[in-house]
């Protein structure tokens, strides 16, 4: 989700008593997908004027961001895992399948052929 032509998070300006005071909230805006760098830097820079109220509230909603992007990404893992896994027992069974077929075309090869030779044999026999 994040902008090719985005500059690294490492571009914005924190000034050290914000990094201080916030660090655990200054995390969350920095990885937030939801936001640009250019939204990240606003909510830096009003962090210090906001309300005890407010930074709860902020740090309720980039927490929750973070918690249900978790668990898309953590579903997504899984189907894809299931997926994999699908795909992987149908090429073992294909696999499987291919083999047995080759298996039972030479067994029959063998088997004419040695019909084939029973049938020699018994005419070289037969002309004694």
């Amino acid at each position: 989700m994040s902008d090719a032509s985005q500059p690294p998070t490492s571009a914005l300006v924190i000034p050290p008593e914000t990094q201080q005071k916030f660090a655990p909230l200054l995390e969350l805006i920095q990885g937030s997908e939801s936001m640009n760098n250019e939204e990240r830097q606003y909510w830096i820079n009003i962090l210090p004027i906001m309300t005890a109220d407010q930074l709860k509230n902020l740090e309720e909603i980039l927490s929750n961001e973070k918690q249900q992007l978790a668990a898309i990404d953590a579903k997504y893992s899984k189907e894809v895992a299931a997926v994999s896994n699908a795909n992987v027992i149908a090429s073992m069974e294909q696999k499987i399948r291919s083999k047995t077929q080759q298996r039972q075309r030479k067994e029959a090869e063998t088997e004419a052929t040695e019909e084939a030779q029973g049938v020699q044999i018994l005419e070289q026999i037969q002309s004694l």
